[in-house]
């Protein structure tokens, strides 16, 4: 108690230059610190939990300059006793290993000495946090807001009563809304733990309700916290949190087995010592008249239990009905640890609020993840949407043009080593690359095979695994880095629950403008007015004096080229190999034929239903992605029989193809 009350006032002192802003930051004695240290010289030297709220105390009382620094160095093992006269340094390390003292009081340097000249103060670990504990107290008030903030986190992670009037004494204080708030919450937090009136707790735990944050369910789940128990009669003077019916909410052998450990029945021997007794019962391969071998199950191997028990050998193994008959007498239910029913009661009605404000936190979660799932989506099958829509071409090396972006990039990062930079050359670089490749294809192949779609999906399948092996030739077949700029690394936090990449909102951007850029090109330029003419009617487009063959050539140039670009993207978060194009093709495919082909909003919508689709049954099984995309196959596959056209319906060559 006299040490809680130096610390109240102390702390008082602490908090009155933040309202008096002309006084100094600390109400101080001109009592140097080096004279109260050497009144507990032995305490300071020795250190021990049990000796340490007397250094306190002392330092406390003297409310001595420079406390809050010794305290933090003592804490750190940066305190020095001076053999000869027992006095109390800091020290600086030098390059011959020789140690540079400096005054406690002035900082001043007070000479050189060897390390065998000075004893180093090495409190233990349940000191440090003694002193921790009381750095806590100073720090919550500390000039500087990062000090106070780290204070605040400390005293988080390790809950003090204590701490409750030093808290209240900082928030009045602070100047700082946030950490005011985050003092507040955690004010809550600790009045809902050890406060002992309880219409101040309840009031706490009431605060409490719809916080999302990672300390306070923590508190509410430990109010909550229940320990197993039964009796003959449901006990009245225990805050109960449910009664456990056997068969239904317990399990018969677990029922059983408490009571048996409370010696209220017979032992019931488990599954091991079963086991462990027939071990030591085997006779020429056999036991109880059963052989080995056919012990692989709990029936086969209770039955030859019974067989011994029959023959006296163990002891007997309490029958179902005996098992029924001994748990019938007894209540089993679950009590909360805390005692006091108006506590759990609003903890319990807290808690429930909160998992209501967590499900629509997590429900955001989702959504954010879908629209970056199919951002993605839309980035690699964009490309292949205006191919397929003009051309009717099934290009199945289309996520290898993915992959030529990809390794565009990571080629130019090794380059150029600014991040940011290499990113801003490799965009349109990836996209010059995969155009000219696709380009290439399309005239030396695609151009003989339009009027062939079979011959043209084995033609680009093919070449989809000659351009695989020519990257592994090239570039080997390890993962190779294509690094992200720090202004993408990291990501944006709403709170403990939802939070996303900073690269995957970058992805997102970038799918937005792809979008608003091919909407501009396909209705205010010439040549998407070309593409769409050629799309509708290729014979009428031809005698308006268009080139078709042309048109599909830039057509297919700038699909690969978009594509090349994705590969950019992806290749910032996921790995950069051969068959990164690959894992691509399929949901590029299912994005085309379920959005509508050739239709660039045919194309974001089957993107956004897709990536829905794959994190809404994600999230009933997250354990099992692979589950998830089976699930969402079959669902595209009933969805075509009913809507074969896609979401968006395209009129002319493609619609009546």
């Amino acid at each position: 108690m006299q040490r809680f009350i130096h610390i109240a006032t102390l702390l008082a002192c602490l908090a009155l230059p933040a309202v008096m802003s002309a006084q100094p930051a600390l109400a101080q004695s001109d009592t140097p610190l080096q004279n109260v240290l050497q009144t507990v010289r032995e305490r300071v030297a020795n250190p021990s939990r049990g000796t340490v709220p007397e250094v306190l105390d002392a330092l406390l009382a003297a409310e001595a300059p420079g406390t809050v620094d010794f305290l933090r160095a003592w804490a750190e093992r940066g305190v020095y006793e001076r053999q000869g006269d027992g006095l109390f340094f800091f020290a600086r390390e030098e390059a011959d290993r020789s140690l540079t003292l400096l005054d406690i009081d002035r900082g001043t340097e007070a000479g050189q000495v060897g390390s065998r000249d000075v004893n180093q103060i090495r409190p233990n670990a349940g000191v440090r946090r003694e002193i921790g504990a009381a750095l806590v107290q100073f720090e919550l008030t500390d000039p500087d807001p990062a000090r106070r903030r780290a204070a605040l986190e400390s005293a988080a992670r390790s809950p003090d009563p204590d701490q409750i009037p030093a808290l209240e004494i900082a928030i009045e204080a602070e100047s700082d809304p946030a950490l005011a708030a985050r003092m507040a919450r955690l004010h809550s937090l600790l009045i809902a733990r050890f406060e002992t009136d309880t219409a101040i707790r309840v009031a706490a735990i009431e605060n409490l309700s719809g916080d999302i944050s990672t300390e306070a369910r923590r508190v509410l789940n430990q109010l909550l916290a229940t320990r197993a128990g039964f009796a003959e009669t449901l006990p009245e003077d225990t805050n109960i949190a449910r009664i456990r019916t056997p068969g239904q909410d317990i399990e018969l052998a677990a029922a059983y087995a408490q009571l048996s450990d409370a010696g209220l029945a017979p032992p019931r021997p488990g599954r091991n010592a079963i086991r462990d007794a027939l071990r030591a019962n085997v006779v020429n391969g056999s036991v109880g008249g059963i052989q080995v071998h056919q012990l692989d199950t709990d029936a086969a191997r209770r039955e030859a239990y019974r067989a011994l028990e029959d023959a006296g050998t163990v002891p007997p193994l309490p029958s179902q009905a005996e098992m029924e008959a001994a748990v019938a007498t007894h209540v089993f239910f679950d009590a909360y640890l805390e005692p006091d029913r108006a506590v759990t009661n609003a903890a319990r009605d807290a808690l429930d609020s909160t998992r209501t404000v967590i499900s629509a936190w997590q429900f955001l979660g989702i959504t954010l993840d879908a629209l970056s799932l199919a951002s993605i989506f839309f980035l690699a099958a964009i490309g292949l949407a205006i191919t397929f829509g003009v051309m009717r071409v099934i290009n199945m090396a289309h996520g290898e043009f993915i992959m030529m972006g990809a390794y565009t990039g990571y080629v130019v990062q090794t380059l150029i080593p600014s991040y940011t930079l290499s990113l801003v050359v490799a965009l349109p670089l990836a996209f010059a690359v995969a155009f000219a490749a696709g380009v290439t294809m399309e005239r030396l192949v695609i151009r003989h095979l339009y009027t062939r779609p079979l011959e043209t999906l084995l033609a680009t399948f093919g070449i989809s695994i000659a351009l695989q092996q020519l990257a592994k030739n090239i570039f080997g077949t390890q993962a190779r880095p294509l690094t992200a700029p720090d202004w993408l690394a990291g990501a944006i936090r709403f709170n403990d629950i939802v939070s996303i990449s900073t690269i995957r909102v970058a992805i997102f951007v970038m799918a937005l403008m792809f979008l608003l850029l091919l909407l501009y090109i396909l209705n205010r330029t010439r040549l998407g007015l070309e593409v769409r003419a050629v799309t509708q009617n290729p014979g009428m487009a031809a005698s308006m004096g268009i080139n078709p063959g042309r048109i599909n050539m830039l057509t297919f140039g700038l699909g690969s080229g978009i594509a090349g670009v994705a590969g950019v993207a992806i290749g910032l978060y996921a790995q950069v190999t051969s068959e990164m194009g690959a894992n691509y093709i399929v949901q590029s495919f299912m994005t085309v034929v379920v959005g509508g082909v050739g239709s660039v909003f045919g194309t974001l919508a089957g993107a956004g239903l897709i990536g829905a689709l794959q994190k809404g049954i994600e999230w009933f099984n997250p354990a099992n992605t692979l589950a998830a995309q089976t699930y969402m196959v079959l669902f595209i596959i009933l969805f075509i029989q009913f809507r074969p056209k896609g979401i968006v319906a395209l009129k002319g060559r493609a619609a009546g193809d």
